[in-house]
């Protein structure tokens, strides 16, 4: 008798985990954001991002870059990320230093140049240099095509081919006429002070460019700046910050969506991701778990046409490569 209470009382424990586990699952999650234009419809293919502009396509963050993407490849978002200058302008590069994208050092190889820069010392940081120092340089001066030619190397007008550093304002003002429905995806590279004055530059910038503001979404690794950015801009849209990102991933392979209390608009991840063990993060439930929260869900740096063919499968929101070419190919079978 005393065993057959024990089973009875372990059985309606385990209805009760049972039906909360049932419950959280079913009951729509509160939404994250409530619009959000970089989620696609249902059925529809991918947004394609240009990661640093399509650095494989043309030298990476250059308006050079930036025009081709937009303007010949027909690509839906520009990503990049930004870094201040000396004197308070906001400017693309992928490192705090210019030295492996431009000629500041003279004619010397770019394995020449990485074997300075393995000194910090030697390298040359955006945050000690004006905007006027910082066009100075060819931004292209490194690049190579397909071929292996650096094309871009004897330019004279580094301007007119869109060759110097590219400031936030010159590439929204270069599109907005024409595209003001131009998404962006931006990481704030700056940390403390000048990752503050970089937000307040950022966002007194795009209000010049009132449809951007909505079509923007912001990322940083900082702690202090996600922080800033969620206390003095809220209706700015924001990217997961990493430990936020690994939360929201954590509860919903657990299956526990209603214990996310994240406000972030986009998931940007890789494929996996290795914690000691190697975490496959391309799974249709994340997607679809992100979804119900309004999230969107954008792949980084994609450049081989079968795995984008997979995450494509998979019902994404967007795919970042280095390639636009080769991705708007693969999504051109698609259409």
């Amino acid at each position: 008798m005393k065993k057959h209470k024990v089973l009875k009382i372990i059985g309606i424990i385990l209805a009760v985990i049972l039906v909360f586990f049932v419950v959280i699952n079913v009951i729509p999650p509160k939404k994250n954001v409530e619009n959000n234009p970089f989620i696609v419809g249902e059925g529809e293919l991918p947004m394609i991002a240009a990661h640093r502009g399509g650095g494989i396509n043309n030298p990476e963050n250059t308006m050079l870059a930036f025009r081709e993407a937009v303007g010949t490849i027909g690509v839906d978002i520009i990503e990049s990320d930004l870094y201040l200058t000396k004197d308070g302008y906001l400017v693309y590069n992928h490192d705090d230093y210019i030295d492996e994208t431009c000629n500041i050092n003279g004619d010397i190889s770019l394995d020449e140049v990485k074997a300075l820069c393995e000194d910090e010392a030697n390298r040359h940081y955006i945050c000690d240099m004006t905007l006027a120092e910082l066009e100075q340089y060819n931004f292209g001066y490194y690049f190579e095509d397909k071929n292996g030619n650096r094309i871009y190397k004897d330019v004279e007008d580094i301007e007119s081919a869109g060759l110097q550093i590219a400031t936030v304002d010159k590439l929204f003002s270069e599109f907005y006429k024409d595209k003001p429905d131009l998404k962006f995806i931006v990481e704030i590279k700056n940390e403390g002070e000048n990752g503050y004055k970089a937000c307040e530059i950022l966002y007194n910038t795009l209000k010049q460019y009132p449809e951007y503001l909505d079509q923007i979404v912001i990322g940083t690794f900082h702690d202090e700046i996600e922080t800033e950015l969620k206390t003095k801009y809220p209706e700015l849209l924001r990217g997961a910050p990493t430990g936020t990102a690994a939360k929201f991933i954590v509860t919903q392979m657990l299956k526990v969506n209603i214990f996310d209390s994240s406000d972030f608009a986009c998931l940007q991840i890789p494929t996996s991701y290795d914690v000691g063990i190697e975490l496959s993060l391309d799974k249709a439930t994340y997607i679809d778990r992100a979804h119900r929260r309004n999230i969107a869900v954008q792949y980084w740096t994609i450049n081989d046409a079968d795995e984008m063919r997979e995450l494509i499968e998979l019902g994404c929101d967007c795919i970042m490569t280095d390639d636009p070419v080769l991705l708007k190919s693969v999504l051109n079978e698609y259409r």
